[in-house]
């Protein structure tokens, strides 16, 4: 067990600073004070950070620290604090380690026995979430989906029976085909679609999944979509035959695939729209 009391000793420190995901005004006064006083802010990407700096008039040094140099980073940052001095960690936007680096620093920080101390700000996942009309709580969040289509649909097809609402981020050139994915494996769920959130051209986009499709042409930015829980039954499982052999076999019998996808719902006791989107996968 590591018991941490941040107000009540004086190990140096990690911060985890949310930054503002759109508009400047969204950083906060403690955010502001914590990264003046730390001796180094390491950051995702400098460029974008000394942006924030200059805005606030902070002149704290800067170090890289991201995906790609973790190696080197790390280590450069755990001696920082072992020196007894104070590091504040950066994304571009918002939390780090929430779909940005900070995890593996995090993990090795409590290990090396410093404090990490979260400095709290703006979140796109929850902006997003309390402003959907879909039910807050509980939900769950995922993140970015696999870029390559067979492994996206094999991760929607393992969330498609949650009942929890799910916040995804996607970014704009791949938002039409994961919600045609999300259409073809989820079904035709209520979702919000929120784009450049609290930045000038913020929109928020509510209605089901086909209505959505059909205005995102033209979008840009990164983007968030709150998804409603799966609200149907569990599949019964208890039969030899797949659903789509039990809808195939009345087919087979002269029944119209609408008459068979009703009856295989009646005697598996579930919603036909679990049939039909289960029956139509096939293709």
């Amino acid at each position: 067990m590591i018991r941490q009391k941040s107000f009540e000793n004086e190990l140096p420190s990690l911060y985890l600073v949310a930054t503002p995901i759109g508009n400047m005004n969204e950083m906060t006064y403690r955010a502001v004070n914590i990264l003046k006083n730390v001796s180094y802010i390491a950051a995702e990407d400098t460029r974008n950070t000394i942006k924030i700096l200059n805005h606030f008039d902070i002149h704290t040094k800067l170090i890289s620290h991201h995906e790609h140099n973790l190696t080197t980073s790390i280590p450069k940052i755990i001696n920082i604090l072992k020196e007894g001095k104070n590091v504040a960690l950066v994304s571009d936007a918002g939390y780090p380690a929430i779909s940005d680096p900070g995890y593996e620093l995090v993990t090795k920080t409590i290990e090396e026995g410093f404090n990490v101390i979260p400095i709290s700000g703006c979140n796109a996942c929850l902006d997003a979430l309390v402003v959907s009309g879909i039910a807050p709580q509980p939900f769950l969040f995922y993140g970015f989906l696999d870029h390559a289509d067979k492994k996206k649909k094999k991760e929607l097809d393992s969330l498609k029976t949650y009942k929890e609402t799910i916040v995804f981020y996607e970014s704009p050139h791949r938002i039409k085909k994961t919600l045609s994915l999300m259409l073809e494996i989820m079904g035709n769920r209520h979702i919000a679609l929120c784009r450049e959130l609290t930045k000038k051209h913020e929109e928020i986009n509510r209605g089901n999944i086909e209505e959505i499709i059909e205005v995102v042409d033209d979008m840009k930015g990164e983007m968030v979509i709150v998804v409603e829980g799966c609200h149907d039954e569990v599949i019964n499982m208890d039969f030899e035959q797949s659903i789509i052999e039990h809808v195939d076999e009345y087919i087979e019998k002269g029944m119209t695939t609408k008459d068979a996808i009703k009856e295989v719902a009646k005697i598996r006791n579930v919603s036909k729209n679990i049939i039909y989107n289960e029956y139509h996968k096939k293709a």
